[in-house]
């Protein structure tokens, strides 16, 4: 009873300080309100530097047209803008979260001055390049605006703070509207070449991996197999007087080593194209890789034609890693084949009863497979949940034979 008494009593003494006891401070706005708090303040030092900038090789370039150091003095200017908006870009990334893609570059040979164009067409496609001029007008009227969101923004810091969030919203939407009205692809022709350059990179890349590989599995295989069977003949070839017996052993293993270099390059050829696919197409080949399987596969081919060699060979090389893959990874007991034509795409599908899992993660083979097939404006799609099944889904596009 003493001790309850006492324990009310300490309750009743602490409780009015706990009650005055303040809510821990904090900053009123949300990290991504001082983002774009940020971005307003930095318009005015972008937009002054921009401004200079862009009027200083403008107006030389323009009086000096006149002479052969004007048109380069603007070429060299433009490049500069197309710089300043890749900058633009990127704070509009970081500050206002607008995902807009990067234009297409300048030609390779042509950004070397000393390219297969020449000065002049390096000249040329640099004084004609849209998002070097878009870039350009940016800056011209970020001027003003810079001024105008530099000065309400630091007001509204010191006498409108319970509105600056408000504001910054409305103001910073402007600015995003500008960013993806300007710096943004003119066209969609220009992003689907920004596109193709990546994929272009993708191609370059998969095929020197191909021929390094091609080159280990011939050095390491086939080549070790005929320099041992050169050794062995010349060997056999001093012992045939001395000792006939022991030659003729030589020459058997001899024998023995040319059938295995043999079937080494068939199996190299046949992973570099294999002639069953050349001779007889997509059914036969997919059939064949089916019987190496070591989990039971079914194979359903519906073409009505065959497509083109190359849309053939990427084709069968899919579904070759995907069944690879199901040997050794999926523990299935039986998978499935299917390939159709759908309109101008070829549609393949491959499944399997496994455990499921599967993923197009970075360091993947199916991510190397979805990067292969994106390159030739193809489409990947795995869905393999935990416990399986897994289905993978792959299109690409559909060449007739007579035109690839």
């Amino acid at each position: 009873m003493t001790a309850h008494i006492a324990t009310s009593r300490i309750a009743r003494e602490a409780g009015p300080q706990d009650e005055d006891r303040l809510p821990p401070v904090h900053f009123a706005f949300r990290s991504w309100t001082w983002k774009e708090i940020a971005h307003l303040l930095l318009n005015l030092p972008e937009a002054l530097i921009g401004f200079v900038y862009v009027s200083t090789w403008l107006y030389a370039g323009a009086v000096l047209s006149i002479t052969v150091v004007g048109l380069p003095l603007l070429a060299v200017g433009l490049m500069g803008a197309r710089l300043m908006g890749r900058m633009e870009r990127k704070r509009a990334r970081t500050l206002l979260g607008v995902r807009i893609d990067e234009p297409s570059q300048l030609p390779r040979d042509l950004r070397r001055r000393g390219g297969n164009g020449g000065f002049f067409g390096w000249l040329w496609t640099t004084l004609k390049d849209p998002v070097a001029w878009r870039s350009t007008l940016y800056s011209f009227i970020r001027l003003p605006w810079g001024v105008l969101t530099f000065a309400i923004t630091l007001v509204a810091l010191f006498v409108a703070w319970p509105v600056l969030g408000h504001l910054a919203r409305g103001l910073t939407n402007l600015d995003r509207a500008m960013v993806r009205g300007l710096l943004s692809p003119s066209s969609e022709l220009e992003r689907r070449i920004a596109e193709l350059e990546q994929d272009r990179g993708v191609v370059v890349d998969t095929a020197a991996a191909d021929l390094r590989r091609i080159e280990r599995d011939l050095h390491d295989g086939a080549q070790a197999r005929l320099v041992a069977l050169a050794m062995g003949l010349g060997l056999a070839k001093e012992k045939l007087l001395e000792d006939p017996e022991t030659a003729a052993k030589m020459v058997d293993e001899a024998h023995g080593e040319v059938k295995l270099a043999l079937q080494e390059l068939r199996d190299l050829a046949r992973g570099i194209h294999p002639a069953i696919l050349t001779d007889r197409g997509l059914d036969a080949a997919l059939s064949s890789l089916a019987g190496r399987c070591t989990v039971p596969v079914k194979v359903a081919v519906d073409l009505p034609a065959r497509p083109a060699p190359a849309i053939e060979g990427i084709a069968y090389f899919t579904v070759s890693e995907l069944l690879q893959n199901i040997s050794k990874h999926s523990r299935a007991r039986s998978a499935g084949v299917e390939l159709w034509r759908r309109g101008d795409r070829l549609m393949l599908q491959v499944r399997d009863d496994g455990q499921g899992g599967a993923t197009t993660g970075a360091g993947s083979g199916l991510a190397g497979l979805a990067e292969r097939l994106g390159s030739v404006d193809g489409v990947f799609v795995v869905d393999s949940p935990a416990g399986g099944p897994t289905v993978v889904t792959a299109e690409l596009p559909w060449r007739d034979r007579t035109a690839g």
